[in-house]
């Protein structure tokens, strides 16, 4: 991750108002993933996952939309709404899942199975999406791969831990690509289960990109939107949550009867599972990318058109979103 020197703000400013200000001038739409800061939860237009999101991004008038999330998710927002300007407040804000993807390798893999269709996660690049059949969330995954024929034989990138999470679910033998994410590589199944020995009672809400020795512990599997339903609905006044734990904000703000409790990692603390390219935005950097415009996501024509075919295809086959996941309706 390349540090890059960010220009100074004064201190006294009012970023809550200038922002505000800013994204009411420029018709500006705020989205923020669930994994962000709380702080920029709260002021955006919209807060949900990548489904969610996606599906945001194509539907929004703003000129501009200021994506709070990583790079990844502003490309989606680009592919999808090409008209628009689209910005994100640190360009460095990237993903490992997307780093252990690198397109001239994951095109050669590609190449080297052509009786193969192709499903990729989101958290992966414009460029491997370009090469990709369908794109899934951890939000629609299950329901999109239920509509493939079981005789067609499917590659799953670029997390291994979801698309093994599904083979092993629906009994699809899948060639999976060995992608990870380091956040939630880092949960540490000898820690949750001493934390289970302390909150008996507490389920466990675990997101598919952990390891398969965390998911066994877990009570629910889900996406961020699918946590974060099942941790407000669910009897138990405390939870354990086995995901970045941005999504705790959203939790405690739905239920603040209730304990949330961030599954740990190695140490015993989840403080190592927050994700360092999320962190990378602030509301400094908020500020300053509406005031500036920039930095502004900008993809090659051809790439965006390859990339926008297997998105349009998700948003066709997703199951419809209904009020309780419109992100609309849980904005900070």
């Amino acid at each position: 991750m390349n540090l890059v020197s960010v220009p100074s703000v004064d201190p006294t400013l009012d970023l809550v108002s200038e922002i505000k200000r800013l994204r009411e001038e420029k018709n500006a739409v705020i989205l923020a993933h669930y994994y962000q800061a709380a702080e920029i939860q709260d002021i955006a237009d919209f807060v949900g996952d990548s489904l969610d999101l996606s599906r945001k991004a194509a539907e929004t008038d703003a000129d501009m939309i200021v994506f709070c999330g990583v790079r990844f998710m502003a490309e989606v927002a680009k592919v999808l709404s090409p008209g628009k300007k689209v910005v994100l407040p640190d360009l460095e804000a990237g993903c490992s899942l997307e780093d252990s993807c690198p397109p001239d390798e994951f095109e050669k893999f590609v190449k080297a199975h052509p009786d193969h269709m192709v499903l990729s996660y989101i958290n992966c690049s414009a460029a491997v999406k370009a090469l990709t059949d369908i794109i899934v969330t951890s939000s629609n995954a299950e329901h999109i791969v239920k509509q493939i024929p079981e005789d067609q034989k499917i590659i799953f990138a670029p997390d291994k831990h979801l698309g093994g999470f599904l083979s092993r679910k629906l009994g699809r033998d899948m060639l999976l690509w060995q992608g990870t994410c380091i956040v939630h590589e880092l949960f540490s199944e000898k820690e949750l289960i001493k934390l289970k020995a302390k909150h008996p009672n507490a389920p466990v809400a675990a997101h598919p990109e952990c390891p398969d020795n965390i998911v066994q512990h877990a009570d629910h599997v889900g996406s961020t939107s699918s946590i974060l339903k099942f941790s407000t609905e669910n009897e138990a006044d405390t939870i354990i949550v086995a995901t970045e734990p941005g999504i705790i904000h959203q939790m405690e703000k739905a239920a603040p009867e209730k304990t949330f409790i961030g599954a740990p990692g190695a140490d015993g603390n989840c403080s190592c599972n927050t994700c360092p390219f999320m962190a990378l935005n602030t509301m400094e950097k908020l500020y300053l990318c509406l005031r500036d415009e920039g930095p502004e996501i900008e993809l090659d024509e051809e790439t965006r058109i390859a990339a926008e075919k297997p998105l349009r295809k998700m948003l066709e086959m997703s199951p419809a979103a209904s009020p309780a996941k419109d992100v609309s309706a849980i904005s900070g």
